[in-house]
């Protein structure tokens, strides 16, 4: 029996980073079911706020890569809507997949043209673009689109994935409880969790890291706020991540030097998919108060390497306090964003050990979830 052929369209895909975790959300997809899916990804040759075309890859034309699927990268110069409606209909598949809501070229110009081709499955992951935080980016502009795409029915009778109940209501919210919505949950890395890195903890001090775009959503501009408030311990702070909003940048940039001398922060620049684990396993906490995450691929991938989290309950990741592998807390709280990174500096190794296996058994426990790899195949059934 031949494997179904799904085509997948999404702006940024491997070996690029930049774009954070839609990349990751696509390619663990891809990971877990490539050996019972056909997949072919089209995207961009070049990673999100870059100009220079991945270096090995061969532009506007098929990759075949080592896990059997098949990449298409659009240079710049033929991403046109002709184009995409050129490989789409030169294209062997049964499902379509578009990541994204708002991208002209891997969302509206294939819906465009799919709208003619009713007999095939197309499947449009929201990616979190619908909910409250990501709207009120840009909200005037995306509110209007939302409203020409309505009108002009590009969404009717797709298949919406949605990766939780909340992401759900969201999507029900915005186009109606008429088209389908499958709930599933976004897949971890394939990757085998087998021990717990052991990093040293000092009583009085603690190391904290920020791996995220750096843009108002990821509220790293609160994070310096609550650090600049914090007293009695020393605390190192890492910020990694490509700057996506220049001027929100600056603002960050003069709070990081004004910072007391107790706390020390320090901004280290992109940071490559493959280093991140490493670089999480280096820190105590990921300290990560983001006005809202659909999932949040660098709270699990702290989880794996035992880094416990300090994190806002705008995310997916909650009752961390209960489950003893961090905190959740309301933004609307600031001071106690401060206490609690207090009793993180002020934790002893034993403490923090306990700490941070937890957080990896809690990695571990959603890692081999059965579940979510069905819930996924059941997107393309």
């Amino acid at each position: 029996m031949s494997k179904k052929k799904i085509l997948v369209f999404i702006d940024w895909y491997l070996p690029g980073y930049k774009a954070g975790g839609p990349i990751r959300s696509c390619a663990n997809l891809v990971g877990h079911l490539g050996a019972e899916f056909d997949f072919s990804i089209v995207t961009r040759n070049t990673d999100y706020t870059e100009s220079e075309p991945y270096p090995k890859i061969s532009s506007d034309e098929w990759n075949v890569q080592e896990d059997g699927s098949r990449i298409y990268y659009f240079s710049e110069g033929n991403l046109q809507g002709k184009n995409i409606r050129r490989l789409i209909s030169q294209s062997d598949y049964d499902a379509v997949y578009l990541n994204g809501i708002y991208s002209v070229y891997f969302t509206l110009y294939p819906l465009m043209y799919l709208r003619k081709k009713r007999d095939k499955l197309v499947v449009v992951a929201v990616r979190g673009m619908l909910n409250e935080s990501a709207i009120s980016i840009k909200k005037t502009k995306k509110k209007f689109f939302l409203r020409a795409v309505k009108v002009l029915r590009l969404f009717n009778r797709v298949v919406f994935h949605a990766t939780s109940k909340d992401e759900q209501r969201d999507i029900e919210m915005q186009f109606g409880s008429k088209n389908r919505v499958l709930v599933a949950g976004n897949l971890p890395a394939k990757v085998n969790l087998q021990s717990n890195p052991f990093r040293a903890k000092e009583t009085g001090s603690v190391s904290c890291v920020s791996i995220a775009r750096i843009a108002p959503e990821k509220n790293l501009l609160y994070a310096l706020q609550v650090l600049a408030k914090v007293k009695d311990i020393t605390v190192y702070f890492d910020i990694f991540g490509p700057v996506y909003d220049a001027a929100y940048w600056k603002t960050c940039s003069v709070l990081i030097d004004s910072m007391p001398e107790n706390v020390h922060v320090s901004y280290c620049g992109s940071i490559a998919n493959e280093l991140v684990s490493e670089t999480l396993s280096r820190h105590h906490f990921l300290f990560l108060p983001s006005a809202g995450e659909n999932f949040g691929h660098i709270i699990l991938q702290a989880l794996s390497a035992g880094c416990p989290l300090v994190i806002s309950d705008k995310t997916p990741w909650r009752g961390l306090q209960m489950k003893h592998s961090g905190w959740d807390l309301s933004l609307e709280k600031q001071e106690l964003f401060v206490s609690v990174l207090q009793e993180c500096g002020r934790l002893n190794q034993s403490e923090f050990n306990l700490l941070s296996q937890n957080a990896f058994a809690l990695a571990r426990h959603y890692q081999y979830d059965l579940r979510l790899v069905e819930d996924n195949r059941r997107l393309f059934e």
